[in-house]
């Protein structure tokens, strides 16, 4: 079913794509309703214009693509399905999200993949194709956040206090510049090895295949890896695996 955002309040948009007894909606002319996708189940959204703050805020196991940018806390407590973007991401992109994967063609802003946490099998993921802004990972408890730096050549793909706070998961920056200077004593950084790359080689697979490029080219680049040290002081007061 095709529906048409125009200039309808973000209630009513949303109130039609819940009531949509179709398992695949497309969505034209969005003009920054919020809110859509919030705790959807079991369908497909293909959306062309830009939405607005809290896109798919506690998604459930959905297919949604945007077809433009995206703005702040996209993905916000997400707990399944995948979500792509063929544009920019506001803020808070990722904001505590549980599980599922979201895949950024260009930036984000600042604090993506804040409060990220894993916990069983439920393993969140993101993955940037640009560049990441200050406090990217902030207080990150578990997945994965991985910034490719595509088209980033004289310096590390990622602002201002990376990684501060983190107690779980990992963050790979694909990089040939030095890392920040700021990072978190908390924070061990290090260069991938190749196990480490086959470990978000996948990740890195469905980037390839939802925007195009070539995954072992990706794959080829030299990555530093985040993680935090054993001794760090916020692991023992959160459920991370």
């Amino acid at each position: 079913m095709k529906l048409i955002a125009g200039n309808k309040h973000f209630q009513e948009l949303n109130q039609e794509i819940n009531a949509c007894p179709d398992s695949e909606i497309d969505i034209e002319g969005c003009m920054g309703q919020r809110y859509i996708g919030s705790g959807l189940k079991n369908k497909t959204l293909r959306i062309h214009g830009i939405p607005g703050n809290a896109l798919c805020a506690y998604l459930d196991d959905c297919h949604v693509e945007v077809y433009g940018n995206a703005q702040d806390a996209t993905g916000d407590t997400m707990n399944a399905g995948e979500l792509i973007i063929h544009g920019n991401c506001g803020d808070a992109t990722g904001y505590a999200m549980r599980g599922g994967t979201i895949l950024v063609k260009g930036n984000v802003g600042y604090r993506a993949g804040i409060h990220m946490k894993a916990y069983q099998d439920q393993v969140p993921v993101l993955v940037v194709g640009g560049e990441a802004g200050s406090f990217l990972g902030e207080y990150q408890a578990g997945g994965y956040i991985v910034v490719l730096g595509l088209h980033t050549t004289d310096h590390a793909p990622v602002g201002r206090f990376c990684a501060a706070g983190m107690h779980g998961g990992k963050i790979f920056l694909r990089t040939e510049a030095p890392m920040p200077f700021d990072l978190p004593v908390q924070v061990i950084a290090h260069e991938a090895t190749a196990e480490d790359k086959q470990e978000i080689a996948p990740f890195v697979s469905k980037f390839a295949q939802a925007f195009g490029g070539d995954e072992d080219s990706l794959l080829q680049g030299r990555f530093m890896v985040l993680e935090p040290n054993t001794s760090n002081p916020y692991k023992r007061l959160y459920v991370t695996n």
